[in-house]
């Protein structure tokens, strides 16, 4: 979704960034976990239908997608790159273009090293209120 492509969203413990070209590498190798796979009902894909794929959320309306990043890594030093401090995503799919009050949220919490902080919970939490605002905003 074009909406969020030059959106941040600081949190406590999360950054929210769009997911662009620069976050595939990484979570391609996530996604080649047959637990992740399984648990996100997902089917492994090339790294070039990866880039495909991320391009399509891009351009898609009834979808918002965000990359969450940890914000202690991320905060720790200018300069550290997105991709070193990706935690997983959180998105947002609009199930009735006719009514953007309806949708429902995703989140996927990746790196292990993540899991169990509330990285997800806030992720999910900043994405209720940035679709909220998103959907007034549009009224």
């Amino acid at each position: 979704m074009r909406l969020n492509q030059n959106t941040l969203l600081l949190g406590k413990k999360v950054v929210l960034v769009p997911y662009t070209s620069e976050h595939v590498p990484r979570y391609h190798e996530w996604m080649k976990s047959e637990e992740l796979q399984r648990l996100t009902a997902s089917e492994p894909l090339t790294l070039e239908q990866e880039y495909a794929m991320q391009r399509s959320w891009r351009e898609d309306a009834d979808k918002c997608n965000f990359i969450v990043l940890d914000a202690e890594k991320w905060l720790a030093q200018s300069g550290t790159s997105e991709e070193s401090c990706m935690a997983g995503d959180v998105n947002l799919f609009l199930t009735d273009l006719g009514d953007p009050s309806l949708g429902e949220i995703e989140v996927m919490i990746a790196e292990p090293s993540c899991r169990g902080q509330g990285l997800g919970t806030e992720a999910v939490l900043m994405m209720m209120l940035y679709g909220g605002d998103a959907q007034t905003d549009d009224e």
